[in-house]
């Protein structure tokens, strides 16, 4: 059983801007679309392995500072937004908090490794088939 990651609301921070889309008449007044920032680096309530494993998922999308940025602007209220970027942020942790699978090595049965070989063979005889009779002087 994985154990549930608790983030303290001191390292989610939340700024509003404004969206882009539908917004009606409030489009220019209001900011309602989320932008939220968590630190993966400095975060003291990851573990090393989780925090490992997120850095590796998210890839490119982290900050040379090691910044997560989130950008909700799904909705056209604040609080949705807002709702929507944490959700995103708990599906990316309940990802990163999944330990991979260990790959057991297999071997190829007998049928496959016969059933390559006699592919392998009637292709080359193909392609002989296509020669010149002339290119093997």
């Amino acid at each position: 059983m994985i154990s549930p990651i608790v983030i303290k609301k001191s390292e989610i921070k939340f700024t509003f801007i404004s969206a882009p889309g539908p917004g009606g008449q409030n489009v220019n007044k209001l900011a309602t679309a989320a932008q939220l920032r968590f630190n993966v680096v400095r975060s003291s309530s990851l573990s090393e392995e989780v925090r490992t494993r997120l850095l590796a998922l998210l890839g490119k999308k982290i900050t040379a500072q090691g910044e997560l940025i989130i950008k909700a602007s799904r909705y056209r209220t604040q609080e949705r937004n807002k709702q929507d970027a944490l959700d995103r942020l708990q599906v990316l942790l309940k990802r990163a908090a999944i330990p991979p699978k260990k790959r057991r090595k297999t071997k190829p049965t007998l049928a496959s490794i016969q059933g390559r070989l006699t592919k392998k063979k009637l292709h080359a005889k193909n392609k002989s088939l296509r020669r010149n009779p002339g290119d093997l002087l």
